[in-house]
Parts: C-alpha cells; structure tokens; sequence
C-alpha cells in the first residue's frame, strides 16, 4: 500500500510537470545550430544546477523523489528537475516524452524546454539531449541523440 501511495504521489508530480512541458516545448530548432564543445556533465542539487546557467528557480515540486522548479534565463523558459534515483529519472522522461519537446539529460536531472533553450544550456551544463518527435496527431515516438542536430536535417 505505501508503494502505491508513493506512485500515486509520482504520477501526479509528473502530471504536473507534464502540463508545464506542453506549455514550453513548443519550438522545433532554429536551424543555426553551431556545433560548440560540451562541458563534462554537470553535476548537482538543484539550486547548484541551477546557479550554474545564472537561474532563480521557482520550485514547483520539493518532494525526496522529485525537486522541480521553472527557470528564465536569457536563453528562454525551461524546466529543472532533478531526481532521487535514476530509474524515477528515467520513467519522468518517458512518460514527458509523450507531450513532445527537448530534454537535456544528465545524472538525476534534465532540463526541459524547447530546443534552442535546451542546445543553449547544454553549452553550459554538458549532458545529453534527447527529443521527441510527437508535435500532434500521432502516436509520438522519441529518440536519443548524442550530438544534437536538430529538426532540420543536419
């Protein structure tokens, strides 16, 4: 029962978060990518994470499994979230691929936006970015990318 109530309390966080990513993962790349060297993935709290891409964060979630704030930076609106354990990173991220858009991923954390936001932070903060391709009307489908080359083809 008390791992029940623990999904239960995960699932609505992701919920919640997934509302917020369909409101920010709306771009699909500029199609000016310039291919910069990436940091070593940072590492971190969120509030480390978060000073190192000069965020404010508004924490949105403050749970042991989840700790979730929205940024604004000069880059653009995203998501940070950073997770207890991987594998509650990794199902946060698939049930948020559903709703589209790029994800910056390091350990226990990602970054949500759209892409240019998420190219712009990994020259910051290193990790990988992975998208979804669902924008509408289909059954959605993502992908992994270790280099980013965006929507257009590269």
């Amino acid at each position: 029962m008390r791992n029940q109530r623990r999904r239960t309390s995960r699932t609505a966080n992701v919920a919640s978060a997934i509302a917020v990513l369909a409101l920010l993962a709306t771009g699909c790349g500029s199609g000016d990518d310039e291919e910069k060297p990436v940091p070593e993935t940072a590492r971190g709290s969120l509030e480390q994470l978060a000073e190192k891409v000069a965020c404010e964060p508004n924490i949105q979630t403050d749970a042991t499994e989840l700790r979730q704030a929205n940024c604004e930076t000069g880059d653009g609106r995203y998501v940070l979230a950073t997770f207890a354990t991987d594998r509650g990173q990794r199902e946060w991220i698939n049930e948020a691929k559903d709703y589209g858009g790029a994800y910056l991923v390091g350990r226990k954390w990602v970054a949500v936006g759209d892409q240019k936001v998420v190219t712009a932070l990994r020259g910051r903060l290193g990790g990988t970015v992975e998208t979804s391709s669902h924008h509408s009307g289909g059954s959605g489908g993502g992908g992994n990318e270790e280099k980013h080359s965006g929507h257009h083809g590269s």
